[in-house]
């Protein structure tokens, strides 16, 4: 470990005045923001502020280190290096703290994500990469504290892979020979998260040029660092890290205060050059900083700071103390420092001023549109007195949103819903049809991708089968069908426990390590979060990752990850970020609680964004890897874990044919019930329909192949029109995807109208399964359990037919 010293501060010595000088005016400019953010919110302009105040010195330093193709995953007080790479405004900062729905005024989120949450564009318009060496990179930030490690290990692996794989030199616009460090920020509190270990032990194992920089200021928020860090010392506690000579695996572990500018330029160059050169992570514990405004808006600091500790926040200000650096080396005068100070009150004066006069007039001039047509329509229906008061609130709003607007906007329509003929109730009724256009792609827009490459843009390509095609075991469908994939696309790698050398636990990549190399298809650790990061940021630099969560039980480690990283990335960026990972792993029945997982609840909840891929077989599971790997969308495949030994025919086509997404496929005709189901349901369902004939039910079977997105084409609905009757069965709980589906169909697709019956829904027990084949049967729906709620709806409508059985 190395402690930094001012006095061998070679890099600092090297700046000019002028360097010296920017540097201490970026610092003030961003302090002042976050003076003058605290004032917003408190004015009512801003519903929460989180500032960067107290941690501009090291941000400026770091900022010195940060080169062009390099990217920051961090958190959200990290304001001040981004005013210094130049990848954030003043005027832009102040926009994202009103949540300016705009993304040129609001570039990061379009006003989607609360203020200190940074990204870049790194998308054109037509939602392709740019030249990402062309600038200065960030990924977007999330809320969850540590959420940014698993992410940042997977910005750094792909530096790895692009420097050792020499295939993958013609993707020249993401690296320059892997030369890019992925710089992380973390507070000294969140390195308690297990996600920060995880990311520091993968790193370690890895090798991969990651910085990380620890922001200590001796809080989580009211928490002293006492209750958060044993030592209160994360560079002690991670001192076995740190390799003891060069050319050893292991961390470089640097400790310097963060009020001393002169030792941070030092440590930060002497840092990244090492993780650039070398590969070797890298991790930096600034300590000695401060919080002069406390953790937020929520509240203040003073409330739980000692008296001694608030003088010593005061004494040891990162920019007092470089103030007094500067006037004893002689770099400034007293007036210069002064005048600086002085100028970025005036500046960032400035850049609010005009942030608020870009997000508030828009809505000004929508509320004279309004208030215009609510006159005329009082004129007009003779209504005067009662649309008066509504009038009256909004044009003396001081400070009105879009959604007052739509309030007044509704109530009036509602108070003329009896008038007949009416050019100005039409005239309103057409502002309201436009501003919910308007406000849905202000709001909810871009939740997948948009580009010509999202997936359902895709076509669909049929398999196809020679007159001789073997039968083979499913897993070796996958096995070819990955085969081609990565003879294809050198962009293309598989991650996870026991993929490599043993070809995964059920076979389907074996022997492909062998054949491709261990970068392509390589074995981890038991680590299902930071595996999923490591595919979330390689898919940000352009490579294509498929990450394996060995069994969808498991997926509960990382679906914290995906749902607050992956899932979310399009929307919270307004399509100005993309990752198109693909998670594969398997689920459904096999034995046990930990086996036979089916949360499909938890997940459909959780990923709206990516797409949820279901299929029954493996060459379902096939197309949509084919397909999936074509477009640009992230999603899940969970393949049936029974099936891997089953027979299938072989496609011609094994590395080409696609399934489409949201088209649910009829595997039997019938004309007496619908029974909608996927995944290992689907061979139980065609059982108990076989079962059901017998006895003279005919039974339409439906599986629905994806269950985000689901039935586009409306195949289910068209199938209860012809049956009136329909059955939802799956193996998750009660009320989880049956409920799901049942809703997508009756509600959404209205399919209500075409029942006779009541429609069932027939799901597992609510407990996980027992070991064993006997508490299989008893816990998850089988074929007898299928063909007694499908014959109690024939029973019901023809009891004479169909009589009592049990």
């Amino acid at each position: 470990m190395s402690t930094a010293d001012s006095a061998v501060a070679s890099a600092a010595a090297t700046l000019s005045k002028e360097e010296l000088l920017r540097d201490y005016r970026l610092g003030w400019e961003s302090r002042q923001a976050s003076l003058t953010g605290r004032k917003e919110v408190f004015m009512g302009k801003a519903k929460f502020g989180i500032f960067g105040d107290g941690k501009e010195l090291p941000q400026l330093a770091m900022a010195r280190a940060f080169r062009p193709g390099d990217w920051r995953s961090g958190y959200y007080r990290d304001q001040t290096f981004m005013l210094a790479t130049g990848e954030l405004t003043l005027q832009q900062y102040f926009a994202q703290l009103y949540a300016h729905p705009d993304v040129e005024a609001e570039p990061s989120t379009a006003g989607r994500a609360m203020n200190g949450h940074f990204g870049t564009r790194i998308l054109d318009e037509d939602g392709q990469f740019k030249d990402q060496l062309a600038s200065k990179n960030s990924s977007a930030d999330i809320s969850p504290t540590g959420g940014q490690m698993p992410r940042l290990l997977g910005l750094a692996y792909a530096s790895k892979l692009y420097r050792q794989n020499p295939a993958l030199e013609q993707f020249a616009q993401f690296s320059r020979n892997g030369d890019e460090v992925a710089f992380g920020t973390i507070g000294n509190a969140s390195t308690s998260e297990g996600m920060f270990f995880e990311a520091i032990n993968a790193a370690g194992v890895l090798q991969v040029p990651m910085l990380m920089s620890v922001w200590d200021d001796h809080y989580g928020i009211s928490v002293p660092a006492e209750y958060q860090t044993t030592k209160q010392s994360i560079s002690e506690i991670l001192m076995g890290f740190q390799r003891n000579a060069p050319g050893e695996q292991g961390f470089e572990i640097f400790v310097v205060k963060g009020w001393d500018y002169p030792a941070l330029v030092d440590t930060y160059q002497r840092a990244a050059e090492v993780c650039r050169r070398e590969h070797v992570p890298v991790l930096i514990h600034v300590t000695e900083l401060t919080q002069p405004q406390g953790h937020s808006t929520s509240g203040s600091h003073e409330r739980y700071k000692s008296k001694d500790r608030l003088g010593w926040e005061q004494e040891f200000d990162c920019l007092r103390q470089l103030r007094i650096w500067l006037l004893q080396e002689g770099h400034a005068t007293e007036a210069e420092l002064d005048q600086i100070e002085n100028e970025a009150k005036d500046t960032v004066r400035q850049a609010r001023a005009a942030a608020w006069e870009a997000f508030f007039n828009p809505i000004k001039e929508e509320r004279t549109e309004v208030v215009r047509l609510l006159n005329e329509l009082a004129t007009e229906a003779g209504r005067e007195n009662e649309l008066h008061e509504l009038i009256h609130q909004l044009e003396h709003n001081p400070t009105p949103i879009r959604a007052d607007l739509m309030r007044a906007v509704r109530k009036a329509l509602r108070m003329v819903r009896d008038l007949k003929r009416s050019f100005a109730r039409a005239e309103l009724r057409r502002w309201h049809e436009q501003a919910l256009a308007d406000n849905a792609d202000r709001y909810n827009s871009h939740l997948h991708s948009q580009s010509e490459d999202a997936a359902l843009n895709i076509d669909e390509i049929k398999p196809e089968y020679a007159a001789d095609a073997p039968q083979v075991d499913g897993r070796e469908v996958l096995q070819a069908c990955f085969d081609a994939l990565f003879s294809r696309d050198p962009r293309v790698f598989a991650i996870g426990e026991d993929v490599g050398r043993i070809g995964d636990v059920n076979q389907a990549f074996a022997g492909l390590q062998e054949k491709f190399g261990e970068l392509r298809i390589t074995d981890t650790g038991i680590r299902e979060c930071t595996i999923v990061g490591q595919g979330i940021g390689a898919a940000l630099r352009g490579l294509r990752p498929i990450t394996e969560i060995q069994y969808l039980d498991y997926l509960l480690y990382a679906i914290q990850i995906l749902s607050d990283d992956v899932a979310c990335l399009q929307y919270r960026t307004k399509g100005g970020q993309k990752a198109p990972l693909i998670v594969r792993t398997r689920g459904h029945r096999l034995e046990g609680i930990w086996h036979s997982g089916s949360p499909i609840q938890m997940i459909l909840g959780s990923i709206r964004g990516m797409y949820l891929c279901v299929p029954r077989d493996m060459t379902q599971a096939a197309g949509f890897y084919n397909l999936l790997l074509k477009g640009d969308d992230p999603a899940i495949v969970i393949e049936p874990l029974n099936g891997y030994r089953l027979k299938e025919r072989l496609p011609a086509n094994v590395g080409d044919f696609t399934v489409p997404l949201g088209v649910p496929e009829v595997l039997r005709k019938g004309e007496d019930v619908t029974v909608v189901t996927y995944g290992s349901m689907c061979r139980i369902v065609m059982d108990a329909a076989k079962q059901l004939e017998q006895v003279g039910v005919s039974v339409e079977v439906i599986d629905v192949q994806t269950l985000l997105p689901f039935d586009r084409e409306g195949v289910i609905l068209e199938s209860i029109q012809k049956t009136n009757r329909v059955v939802f069965a799956d193996e998750d709980v009660p009320g989880g995807a049956s409920a799901y589906m049942l809703q997508q169909v009756l509600d959404e697709q209205g399919g209500y109208r075409f029942l006779d019956s009541q429609p069932r829904c027939l799901a597992a027990q609510p407990h996980r399964p027992p070991y064993g084949s006997d508490g299989d049967y008893f816990s998850k729906p089988n074929a007898e359990d299928v063909f007694d709620v499908v014959y109690e709806l024939m029973q019901e409508a023809a009891p004479g037919q169909f009589p009592n059985i049990y």
